[in-house]
């Protein structure tokens, strides 16, 4: 699928808020509980070093992600991601293109390591994506991730040194 990735526009936050809240509800992979509306969303992604969006050939947002430090002062070298791709459009290899677009723009703003903190063990697609784009796993943590039924699901960090 031909992709155009480009830092988001306040035109874009109906759809992006439609595939953010759809992950959120969802429970299974993004920490956040709370969904987002357009004046939440507008700080949200606004915050971010970086928010982007990918717009498939029919000119509609597919999927989005937002980058930012992972920590402060001494640690504030080091960058994290978030990912989110319609539940349309997942296995057209969307996420694979915003993580890779994600680690170049990473290194261009000068982070010098992507840190994935807390990817949920049983996310198979994403573990497998980060294995095969070079991540290294820093083991599991148990029990770190409640689903919203409340059972708790272990937690898989992930980072990877950019160029």
């Amino acid at each position: 699928m031909s992709l155009i990735i480009r830092e988001f526009n306040a035109n874009d936050l109906p759809q992006m808020i439609s595939i953010w809240n759809d992950i959120v509800a969802d429970g299974t992979a993004f920490p956040q509980e709370t969904p987002l509306n357009p004046q939440t969303a507008q700080a949200f992604f606004g915050e971010q070093s970086l928010t982007a969006v990918a717009i498939n050939d029919l000119g509609k947002i597919v999927g989005l992600y937002i980058l930012h430090p992972n920590n402060i002062g001494r640690c504030g070298h080091i960058a994290n991601a978030s990912y989110a791709v319609d539940k349309n459009c997942r296995g057209q290899k969307i996420g694979e293109q915003l993580v890779n677009h994600s680690l170049q723009q990473a290194a261009k703003l000068g982070f010098k390591i992507m840190q994935f903190n807390a990817v949920v063990a049983s996310n198979q697609t994403a573990l497998r994506l980060y294995q095969k784009l070079g991540f290294t796993q820093l083991g599991v943590i148990k029990n770190g991730f409640r689903l919203n039924n409340g059972e708790f699901v272990d937690i898989v960090p992930h980072y990877i040194e950019l160029p």
